[in-house]
């Protein structure tokens, strides 16, 4: 018999399972990649195209959906650190890498597509408390022209491939 715990991770899983239900795993593993866990999203992406043409765009759309909504849960992480760096501290800290990001302001966003940098650099956004929305925004930009170029790139390196 089995417990009601693990009846419910079954019917979870069950329910992400590709293709049936592709565009909420996509959008799921596109906002966890997106904080500051160690995770890619773009194999995700690829498949479920791959598995269906005609999902390019809402692939693309739904995974842009969940990074930018992970890019704002590291924006408020980094808010939040901030605060309590700050109240344990009693000074704000100042170091120029920091002061550079701050002068380019929530455009530095459009960066948050970048490998490594890219993740840190949406907590650091709010760290520095730049304005939340235009660091969404820009990191909307960045992450849509992201998942865009990669997707068709894969699919033009790997045409043939995978094919059920």
């Amino acid at each position: 018999m089995q417990s009601w715990l693990e009846s419910l991770v079954a019917s979870l899983l069950a329910a992400l399972a590709l293709p049936q239900y592709g565009l909420s795993t996509i959008f799921i593993v596109a906002t966890i990649s997106a904080t500051l866990l160690p995770l890619g999203s773009e194999p995700a992406v690829f498949g479920l195209v791959k598995l269906n043409p005609e999902l390019f765009w809402p692939a693309v759309f739904t995974a842009t959906a969940g990074n930018t909504l992970g890019g704002a849960i590291s924006w408020w992480m980094g808010y939040g650190a901030e605060k309590a760096y700050e109240k344990v501290t009693h000074h704000s800290p100042e170091v120029r890498a920091l002061a550079m990001l701050q002068r380019f302001g929530p455009k530095a966003c459009l960066l948050s597509w970048l490998p490594l940098v890219g993740d840190p650099l949406c907590a650091v956004a709010g760290w520095l408390r730049l304005p939340f929305w235009p660091c969404v925004g820009y990191m909307a930009i960045g992450k849509f022209a992201r998942y865009t170029t990669m997707t068709a790139a894969l699919l033009w390196v790997f045409p043939g491939q995978f094919n059920l």
